[in-house]
């Protein structure tokens, strides 16, 4: 017996064992045993039914070795015992005659004959482009080929195909049709049912799927002509249900697809021939569906019947007729195809309606009456001419504006505000996102150029091109640029794929060859310093960004590769590696900002002494080199911060978050590492003053003195921190600095020259100094100014900001440690230049306008005033202060809180927390200050009655309530917390929380200008917003106090109101009584109100309330007023002062509109305005003149007197004005007066002589001028004037002749 194939045997030895099996003759080890026939029947009924219907395998005697490999004889099938095969017949012949599968008939494939088909050369042509091929020229009466559908029609036809639900396979079967080449099938209505041919009747009009297309033109027709009568005679010997069975069997075999598109082709077909004969398809069909509903065929070739036009719809003029062969045309939507129409008839030029906008293929607009063919020009179709310039040439737009970018200025840009910084990045919204980068562009060039992959691109040509130095520097530039803008833009370009890795694998390398001083022809693989400009703009943006650059990308061995050798030893240029280990210092210092990168200070510590010590030496120098000392002063701030940093203590985490534990993460540097610095930097200091008092040799320095006294600020700062030190060593040598170093230097001349230049240099004295550049783009916001930084200037050469400002915060420190040495130090603040300085800057001027340069000049010049200004509050605690001096620093501080921009929340905090509510500051107070009020009021000529108490009496009170105020003002102009912490790590060198060095935008001030009704204001919201109240505490001292501070101000302080109008204080008065109905008549606010009331109606302050002009914080004065009439109709109960806040805005000089809401919607309100004519905080007069010459409003006046809404005894100020007016008006006779003037004027006149009630009578006959001391408030004419009478006579006489007429 043969064993199996074993392991390692190849083909030979299976053919072997294969030759040995047949040689021998053996018995097979499997028995194949045959299943009986699939047929119903039994050939042989005599043959017992196999138990099994399965083929079975024996595997009985299976020899081991496998049979021999050789070719095996053809097998034949065996044949059923009932059906016994012919001798001579082949199986296969037999196998496919038998077979009724429709693959049966398409396995047989004949090729394509191409022996006929013409070939058609392209024909030569003299245009440009060839004529464009139009799908109807050669596809008329084609079926369109069903390619890739647009998403838009995927969709239609999914919606329509969950729209229709697919019924089951018999009912499909009923519905389809079979090609027409073998039968036509149909579901018949019931209205055709009686019209159908018997079944014994075809009509068959030859192939139309067999067409013989691609055969022999003499074979063709003959072979298609010979398969279409198989097919008429198979269909003829088919009974009809046999017909249906094979119908539904085909369509379910066949695939989906195949099954439509041999419907299309027959309905195509059908549709063809019905068009060229013009007559019904001969009736008949060739087999009736019975006793199944009839089904609509839901084609998409076929319209729905939504789709039809409405009956009566006028038909579109349409330039041509849409065929459903064409493209997507096979539901017609005609509202879509307004815009073929042809154009409207061109207009009158002189219309005054909008026009279309027309454009020639050039760019240029055309006239309205130009009639330009459609050819030659762009015709705006829609329903706004806008759109065009939005869309057809927004590219047209883009090349106006990107060129622009490459020409403007680095700026300070844009930060976060309230949202957190990874939060802010990511953020977009959602009107960016959809606008196209043309529109981005209008507004924010560097968000439009963002919007259109420039990074992608850039860095393409950074790693793919390799440019020229040139182009290389310009991209970088960009790169600069961009990075620059905001927090957003700077981490896209930190995200950007191989952009960083590229600038820094490229530009920053850590070997590369030698240079010259000869012009290189490739900046790749060669050291470049704006690549390392780029590097510390990002870090710049946030910390998070800077600990990705120091980790992610290896900067921490560049930055050593490039300070660890000197400028001079780095193979490049002198200039730029000057400029290449600046910036690497410059970049350092930013990581050090925020407390990053303190371990390179251990391994480069020998280094950074090295070059400290090697400072004085070039400051001492004839000719210092600049590039040296900007080197220099890197040097210096790097210093400063890492002295910080060993300085600063871990704060507690205020949060669980990741930033909270990152900030909290502890300085790698301790204090004795940088304690010996103070040795190395003192010298330098010592000799930068010595050149002080050399303008020339002063200037050269640039920032090297103002970064030895920062250094010195943060040293004294660090080392007063820490906890293990005895605190005499640092207090003997703060006193040692003084008495050597600061104090010589107060006494210098040259020092009182830099106070003097404050003014010459200041942005907000002097705006030209910070104009905007004439070329400078709202869009594209820049630090240029006009003229570059001329010197001159905050920015300038000559510029004594940044030296005094670190002499200020450096008084600071040493004052706060030492205090023993603030008297000493006080000394700076009597320079003569510093108080001319502090006079101009509350002096009277306009505010300069807000640009992204002034507002980076004004911050570091609200900085320097507000270090003058701390310093002066420390003097103040410890020795007295003189009171022009305080009153002078007081309003300086005033005026900086109403200035400081966002940034400076620090600063803002700082100024309500000290000076503005200090004491010291208020000489007034305790200077007879009150007593004086008092005086002035009673001389005052213009108050009226007494409303309330004395005014010295309220601010001496007021100024004993200082420290309530304080609260109440810390509690209502709190600052945004986030803002305000971030801002005090900045200004406290906290670096372990600045979360970003970027400036915020600045879009105007901190506060409001009227920050001092700042809490009136928001009670008034607050009592809109809770219906139930504000509690009757909170809601009475937070009213009292502000209302105390505002007299304060209005007092001791005007200049500090100055920017609000006297109407917008007016307006908040009226918020104090619409809070609630019980908050006016509180004692205390009573008699504030009635207190600065008082002080709107002065005759100086009086003329400049202006109720009509707009006002800052109020949509509308009139509907304010309409709402104060309906609370004092409501709750006032005829209190005076409420009254007189009413009567106030109603005299004659302001709109009509109050006194028409009073007159006619406030009728009922006159009843309580009882106030006397005595507390008329105003004259009389006011209301009276001129004459009243609204008529509505005189109707009003003569009904309220007539029916008794008006007397005297209760509204005696208002019953005085009508009066006055009525009677100007009946006795008026001007001549120029319209005819319905006159017949009121008469009419008046006449109900006026006739009525009841004489004393009103007589008053409006005899009024003659007003006077408030009397009763009435006017005086009579005894008896009327000579004119009037005569005039009185003959309108009486005419009235006794026709009566009076009705009106």
């Amino acid at each position: 017996m043969l064993s199996r194939p074993k392991p390692g045997e190849s083909e030979v030895d299976l053919l072997r064992f294969q030759s040995q099996f047949l040689a021998a003759g053996a018995a097979p080890a499997v028995q194949l045993v045959k299943k009986g026939s699939r047929s119903g029947g039994d050939a042989n009924p005599d043959r017992p039914p196999l138990q099994d219907h399965r083929d079975v395998v024996m595997l009985d005697n299976l020899p081991d070795l496998p049979p021999a490999l050789v070719p095996a004889p053809p097998k034949r099938a065996r044949p059923s015992p009932g059906h016994p095969l012919p001798e001579h017949e082949d199986p296969e012949e037999r196998l496919n005659r038998h077979d009724k599968h429709i693959t049966a008939v398409l396995t047989k494939i004949i090729e394509r004959d191409t022996s006929s088909v013409a070939v058609n050369l392209p024909v030569p042509s003299g245009v440009a482009f060839p004529p464009v091929f139009h799908r109807s020229q050669g596809r008329q009466g084609k079926p369109a080929t069903s390619g890739k559908k647009s998403i838009f029609a995927q969709e239609i036809a999914a919606r329509r195909a969950s729209e229709a639900k697919v019924p089951p396979v018999g009912a499909v079967a009923s519905t389809l049709d079979p090609p027409e080449g073998a039968a036509t099938y149909e579901a018949i209505t019931p209205r055709e049912q009686g019209s159908q041919l018997p079944w014994n009747s075809y009509s068959f009009q030859g192939p139309h799927l067999v067409t013989g297309k691609g055969l022999k033109s003499q074979e063709a027709e003959q072979e298609a002509q010979t398969i279409h009568e198989e097919n008429v005679a198979r269909l003829q010997a088919m009974a009809p249900e046999e017909i249906l069975q094979e119908q539904q069997r085909l369509l379910a075999q066949l695939d989906p697809s195949l099954v439509a598109f041999l419907r299309s082709h027959s309905r195509t077909c059908e549709q063809a021939e019905e068009k060229a004969t013009g007559e019904q398809r001969p009736g008949g069909r060739s087999a009736e569906v019975i006793g199944e509903e009839p089904i609509m065929p839901t084609s998409s070739s076929e319209p729905r019947q939504e789709d039809e036009l409405e009956p009566g719809a006028p038909a579109l003029a349409l330039p041509v007729t849409p065929q459903k062969e064409w493209l997507h045309m096979d539901t017609v939507e005609l509202e879509k195809l307004h815009w073929t129409q042809d154009l409207p008839p061109l207009r009158r030029q002189q219309t005054q309606e909008r026009m279309q906008a027309r454009f020639s293929l050039q760019g240029e607009l055309l006239a309205p009456s130009v009639d330009l063919p459609t050819h030659l020009g762009l015709h705006h179709h829609g329903e706004e001419a806008e759109e065009l310039l939005d869309s057809t040439f927004s590219w047209y737009h883009g090349a106006l504006v990107f060129p622009l970018m490459p020409s403007q200025e680095d700026k300070e840009g844009e930060d976060e505000d309230e949202e957190p910084l990874a939060e802010k990045a990511k953020r977009k919204s959602p009107e960016e996102g959809n606008r196209p980068p043309s529109d981005v562009a209008r507004h924010d060039v560097i968000k439009g150029l963002l919007a259109t992959n420039l990074l992608p691109r850039l860095r393409y040509l950074l790693e793919v091109t390799c440019p020229g130095p040139s182009a290389v520097l310009d991209i970088l530039a960009v790169l600069i640029r961009l990075a620059r803008h905001s927090l957003e833009s700077a981490t896209r370009v930190l995200e950007c794929p191989r952009l960083i890795e590229t600038v820094i694998q490229e530009f920053l390398p850590t070997s590369w060859s030698p240079m010259g001083v000869r012009p290189t022809l490739s900046l790749h693989r060669v050291p470049c310093a704006p690549a390392m400009k780029l590097l510390r703009v990002l870090a710049s943006a946030g910390r998070n960004i800077a600990a990705r650059l120091l980790s992610g990308f290896d900067l921490r061995s560049r930055l050593c590769r490039f300070i660890a050798e000197a400028p001079q030893d780095l193979a490049l240029p002198p200039e730029e590696a000057e400029t290449l280990s600046t910036e690497a210092f410059r970049l350092w210092a930013v990581a050090a900002s925020y407390g990053q990168g303190g371990d390179l200070y251990r391994e480069l510590y020998p280094v950074l002494t090295r070059a400290l010590q090697a400072v004085p030496k070039e400051l001492s120098s004839p000719s210092p080199q600049p590039l040296a000392l900007q080197r220099a002063a890197s040097l210096l701030t790097v210093l400063t911060q890492l002295t910080l940093a060993a300085g600063s203590t871990i704060p507690e985490p205020r949060s669980d978050s990741a930033e909270a534990s990152l900030s909290s993460t502890p300085s790698s540097i301790t204090w004795t590492q940088v304690s010996g610095l103070q040795p190395l930097v003192e010298p330098c200091l010592r000799q930068t003053l010595k050149l002080l008092p050399r303008p020339e040799m002063w200037s050269a320095l640039g920032p090297v003195p103002t970064a030895c006294l920062l250094f010195l600020d943060a040293y004294y700062q660090a080392w007063s921190q820490q906890p293990g030190l005895c605190p005499g060593d640092w207090l003997q040598d703060t006193e040692r600095l003084s008495e050597e170093l600061l104090l010589p230097l107060l006494s210098q001349p040259a020092l009182g020259r830099l106070w003097h230049s404050l003014g010459c240099c200041s942005p907000h004295c002097n705006p030209q100094s910070c104009a905007p550049a004439p070329e400078a783009l709202p869009s594209l916001v820049s630090l240029g100014c006009a003229g570059g930084h001329p010197p001159l200037s905050l920015a300038g050469s000559a510029s004594p900001f940044p030296f005094l400002t670190a002499l200020l915060s450096l008084f600071n420190t040493l004052g706060w440690i030492h205090k023993g040495l603030c008297g000493q130090l006080a000394a700076v603040l009597g320079a003569p230049g510093l108080q001319n300085y502090f006079l101009q800057c509350v002096a009277p001027v306009s505010a300069p306008h807000l640009t992204p340069f002034s507002a980076w000049a004004l911050r570091h010049e609200y900085h320097l005033q507000h270090l003058a200004l701390a310093l002066a509050q420390r003097v103040a605690t410890i020795q007295p202060v003189s009171a022009t001096s305080a009153a002078l620093y007081h309003s300086m501080a005033l005026a900086l809180l109403s200035r400081l921009l966002p940034g400076s929340e620090h600063l803002a905090h700082e100024l309500l927390l000290s000076c503005v509510f200090r004491l010291e500051f208020l000489p007034e107070g305790a200077a007879g200050g009150p007593e004086a009020a008092d005086f002035s009021d009673r001389l005052s000529l213009g108050s009226g009655g007494d409303l309330g108490c004395e005014r010295g009496t309220l601010l001496a009170q007021a100024c004993q309530d200082l420290p309530s105020i304080r609260s109440c003002y810390l509690t209502h102009c709190s600052l945004a917390r986030a803002s305000l912490l971030a801002s005090q790590a900045l200004h406290r060198g906290e670096l372990q929380q600045v979360p970003a060095l970027l400036l915020p935008v600045a879009k105007g001030p901190l506060l409001p200008t009227d920050w001092p009704f700042l809490p009136l204001i928001q009670l008034y919201h607050r009592a809109s917003d809770s219906p139930s109240g504000l509690p009757p505490a909170d809601t009475v001292g937070t009213a009292m106090r502000a209302l105390q501070w505002v007299l304060v101000l209005e007092s001791w302080r005007p200049q500090a109101l100055r920017a609000v109008p006297p109407a917008a204080r007016l307006a908040r008065l009226m918020c104090v009584f619409l809070v609630d109905s019980e908050l006016f008549r509180e004692t205390p606010i009573q008699h504030l109100v009635a207190a600065l009331l008082a002080r709107l109606c002065q005759p100086e302050v009086l003329p400049n309330l202006n109720l009509d002009c707009p006002l800052p914080g109020l949509t509308s004065f009139p509907d304010l007023y309409a709402n104060f009439l309906e609370h004092f109709e409501a709750v006032s109960f005829g209190d005076h002062l409420f009254g007189a806040l009413v009567l106030l805005p109603l005299q004659r000089r302001f709109s009509v509109t109050l006194r028409l809401a009073l007159f006619g919607e406030h009728v009922g309100a006159l009843r309580a305005l009882g106030l006397p004519l005595t507390q008329l905080p105003v004259s009389l007069e006011s209301y009276t003149a001129p004459p009243e010459d609204n008529l509505a409003l005189l109707q009003l006046y003569f009904r309220a007197l007539v029916t008794g809404a008006l007397q005297s005894r209760w509204c005696p100020v208002l019953y005085a004005v009508a009066v006055a007016h009525v009677n100007s008006f009946i006795f008026c006779q001007d001549p120029k007066s319209s005819d319905e003037v006159k017949a009121a004027r008469r009419s008046m006149l006449q109900k006026t002589w006739l009525l009841a009630d004489k004393g009103l009578r007589q008053h409006l006959l005899h009024y003659k001028l007003p006077n408030s001391a009397l009763p009435e408030g006017f005086e009579l004419y005894p008896q009327l004037p000579p004119l009037r009478q005569q005039y009185l006579q003959k309108l009486i006489s005419g009235v006794l002749q026709n009566g009076v007429s009705e009106t």
